[in-house]
């Protein structure tokens, strides 16, 4: 990596973690960081970050990816998106207040994003307005992502027929209604349409798209900065294929209302011509 780009990753990094003790302390001490100044929404939205943010979203969908998006530089700026301004609560009560209305998103965004829920996502899905957003938004975004079932939503919206995509283990198989191919894994590139798994999994998602936008040694830097290094402690039972076949069972079962609603929802919309 290359001085100028290592001083400047380092700026982000230090502008998204550090006090300000530290982050002035930089200022001084680096000068090809104060070089670096925000680009303008009005001067390229290609820069734009826009994650959408719906009632009953699941919330750590959005913000694993949204911590990494935030030390990409200060080149991008991250939106999250609603119909409105009004506070969006989360499925598990968070509360999150949209930074940008539907209406007041013009230009081609740089990065669409998606995240997952249960009834929430549903809903968001037989919601015209949400779907047309999404579609208008998807059809000139650089990438088009998605966590969890949030790749359900850009399914609903058109976004994923002839693409390979993943989505949470328990709805995999719906991919098939969108004309998407579903693949089990923990992130999937195709084209540029990029989904993550099951919640946990948006960082690694999101990991992956650093290094697609800028390149792996920076991409490896927000993963130090973040210290992530997941060392689960049940390490066979995040995945289907290695946990207890009985809480396989016992989850698939739990999961099979949501699918079933599911399925209606896809009927209502017609997806499967």
């Amino acid at each position: 990596m290359k001085r100028r780009q290592l001083l400047l990753t380092g700026a982000a990094l230090t502008g998204a973690f550090a006090t300000g003790w530290i982050a002035k302390t930089a200022m001084h001490t680096l000068p090809a960081v104060q070089e670096a100044q925000p680009v303008s929404p009005e001067v390229t939205g290609k820069q734009e970050i826009l994650m959408l943010v719906y009632p009953r979203f699941t919330t750590l969908d959005l913000i694993g990816p949204q911590h990494v998006f935030s030390m990409l530089g200060p080149e991008y700026k991250t939106l999250l998106v609603w119909k409105d301004n009004k506070e969006v609560i989360s499925d598990t009560g968070v509360p999150i207040r949209p930074t940008r209305t539907f209406k007041e998103c013009r230009e081609p965004p740089a990065i669409l994003f998606v995240p997952g829920g249960t009834d929430g996502t549903l809903a968001a899905m037989e919601d015209p307005e949400v779907r047309g957003f999404i579609a208008s938004r998807g059809a000139t975004a650089q990438f088009v992502t998605s966590v969890c079932t949030g790749s359900l939503i850009l399914g609903a919206a058109g976004l994923l027929k002839g693409f390979k995509a993943t989505t949470h283990w328990l709805a995999l198989d719906s991919l098939r209604h969108f004309g998407a191919e579903p693949v089990a894994e923990r992130v999937v590139v195709d084209r540029n349409r990029m989904t993550g798994a099951g919640v946990t999994a948006g960082i690694d998602f999101a990991l992956t798209l650093a290094a697609k936008i800028k390149d792996d040694k920076y991409a490896k830097a927000i993963q130090l900065m973040m210290e992530y290094d997941p060392q689960a402690p049940f390490p066979k039972d995040g995945n289907p294929k290695t946990a207890d076949p009985e809480n396989v069972t016992f989850l698939k079962a739990m999961a099979d209302p949501f699918t079933k609603q599911l399925n209606e929802v896809v009927k209502q919309l017609d997806l499967r011509k």
